[in-house]
């Protein structure tokens, strides 16, 4: 069993500092450079409290570090181009490493979830799933390992860094003043309109896409979900009823999207498992499954395209610059 970590004790701390220095909620009048700090501090925090669960093997902590890792990289793409220096390609490529760390052991426990669904007690599976497991088991060494390794603890202490003060938040030429001057209200009116437009206009296509096209949509999906969660303070009553509405579509879309880029995953490790003398590739092969998740979400998309997800007009009244 992995100890809890003391270098993820330490930075936990430290962002509890940094937090305490900076507003407890997000407001319209708000400065995006304020904004990306209580947003990514919010993520990347709730990155490490995942940290030590993950090491011990808790699937609930896998999952909800990689949904906070994707809450934090959403956010980066959300303030771009605010964020864009020269540290940005450094901090995302290393994110990546990470995420990609995760999604092995996540894929392999989706994909072994489903051989179990279908065995029905069959000896040919049981045989089956030991391959499975064995997989998994090498995939959850490598994920701790890299988990406590020098690479994570840098990359912990470079993001938190890049966060508070990277070269993005001192660059002195007017259109990077202007951009973190500007109003949370103003970017994300703007932001996530032309996200809206880009993934209903993909969404109207979608039984036509391929399957990386689908994952791209998927993606795209997902970045509006986190985005619109992490800017709940944002609605006034009545917009954040609305915005549950659109929250639940997305949702809706999500999960039949989710469950198809599985299935391809899960084909691709059961045909890495061919080497094993094992054909398991079949198993997440269902034409009609495929077709039932496709109605699913392009009816979710329909029903979103009707609800016009986000205007200006759903922020609380107070959007004026704040002092």
């Amino acid at each position: 069993m992995a100890r809890p970590s003391t270098t993820s004790t330490a930075a936990r701390a430290t962002l509890a500092g940094r937090r305490n220095a900076l507003p407890g909620r997000l407001s319209p009048g708000m400065a995006c450079d304020t904004a990306f700090r209580i947003i990514a501090r919010r993520h990347l925090a709730a990155v490490l409290a995942q940290h030590d669960g993950t090491c011990r093997g808790d699937p609930d902590a896998l999952h909800q570090i990689r949904i906070a890792l994707t809450h934090l990289r959403t956010a980066i793409r959300f303030f771009s181009p605010m964020v864009d220096d020269a540290l940005r390609p450094v901090v995302w490529t290393e994110l990546k490493w990470l995420n990609s760390q995760l999604g092995m052991v996540r894929d392999l426990d989706v994909a072994i979830e489903r051989v179990i669904a279908e065995s029905d007690g069959e000896l040919t599976v049981i045989a089956e799933l030991r391959h499975w497991d064995e997989k998994r088991a090498e995939s959850h060494r490598l994920l701790a390992r890299a988990l406590q390794s020098a690479r994570y603890r840098r990359l912990v202490e470079q993001t938190s860094a890049w966060i508070e003060s990277g070269p993005w938040s001192t660059r002195r030429s007017k259109e990077a003043i202007r951009l973190r001057r500007s109003t949370l209200a103003e970017h994300a009116t703007a932001r996530l309109t032309e996200w809206e437009a880009t993934l209903l206009k993909k969404a109207r296509k979608l039984r036509k896409l391929d399957v990386e096209k689908r994952h791209k949509l998927r993606l795209l999906n997902k970045r509006m979900t986190y985005s619109i969660e992490s800017l709940q303070d944002l609605f006034a009553e009545d917009a954040l009823k609305k915005q549950q509405s659109i929250l639940k579509k997305l949702r809706k879309a999500q999960r039949s999207l989710g469950q198809l880029n599985d299935d391809a995953r899960g084909q691709a490790l059961a045909a890495s498992l061919n080497g094993a003398g094992l054909d398991a590739s079949h198993r997440f092969l269902d034409r009609k499954r495929e077709k039932k998740l496709l109605r699913a979400a392009s009816a979710a998309y329909r029903k979103l395209d009707k609800a016009r997800p986000f205007r200006s007009s759903d922020l609380a009244p107070n959007s004026e610059p704040e002092a």
